[in-house]
């Protein structure tokens, strides 16, 4: 079993690894639209914060919505990336008590 278990939970991290950055790349292509630092009428740019946002939008839309409005402070991403770490650190002792 463990040789099943072991790479699947892997694959796993890996994916919650991969999917932190995306939300990171996110944030900082927010903020630089946002001081017009890249053109979002650049195809490339267009391309890229499209699909961060199809991306992170069905999880963080309801983080977004269970937190309090603090006006143009969006918190949703670090609780996103908090949730994301604990989980991280759910499946690594998952992992460990495996072995």
């Amino acid at each position: 079993m463990n040789v099943i278990i072991g790479p699947l939970f892997q694959v796993l991290l890996i994916a919650i690894d991969l999917y932190m950055w995306v939300i990171i790349i996110g944030v900082i292509l927010s903020w630089l639209a946002a001081f017009e630092v890249v053109n979002r009428s650049n195809k490339f740019v267009y391309m890229v914060g499209d699909f961060v946002v199809r991306m992170t939008e069905p999880i963080q839309g309801p983080i977004r919505r269970a937190l309090p409005n603090l006006g143009s402070l969006d918190l949703s991403p670090l609780v996103l990336i908090l949730g994301l770490i604990f989980l991280r650190g759910v499946i690594e002792n998952l992992y460990v008590q495996l072995i």
